[in-house]
């Protein structure tokens, strides 16, 4: 469901140089050519965090029991029929988020559940904010 995420957030990167705020990734793992693929989704700058530094001192997690939920059922037919397939290698179950980081507003989003996105329009909001704020 991240690569359906990094697709969502790839398709703000023109609005987003505009306003020089640049996009990257941060993932938690690279296992066999998983970032390579993952990159096909992500049109911004991946790195790698293996010891997992940037998810904060206390990681998030979901349990096994996430999978009763029907807003994940929801979120994995979604994206399968959009397309996106994803693969059950490496640790799945923590949760990511998204940042918009600079001076004034800014917007700090962590996922609930599995499939659960961020608002892109909060993120070109966030981001017209930022920029609004470097220029003062």
């Amino acid at each position: 469901l991240c690569r359906e995420e990094a697709t969502e957030l790839s398709s703000l990167k023109s609005q987003l140089q505009d306003l020089e705020v640049p996009l990257f990734a941060v993932v938690k793992e690279n296992l066999g050519k998983e970032l390579d693929c993952f990159k096909k989704y992500f049109s911004g700058k991946v790195y790698v965090d293996q010891q997992r530094k940037f998810y904060g001192p206390q990681e998030r997690w979901m349990l096994l029991s996430t999978f009763l939920r029907v807003g994940v059922w929801r979120s994995l037919w979604r994206a399968y029929r959009r397309g996106f397939r994803g693969t059950l290698r490496g640790e799945g179950l923590i949760q990511g988020g998204v940042f918009v980081i600079g001076p004034g507003d800014q917007v700090g989003w962590y996922s609930t559940e599995f499939g659960h996105k961020v608002n892109m329009l909060a993120v070109l909001r966030t981001a017209c904010n930022i920029r609004n704020g470097m220029a003062r």
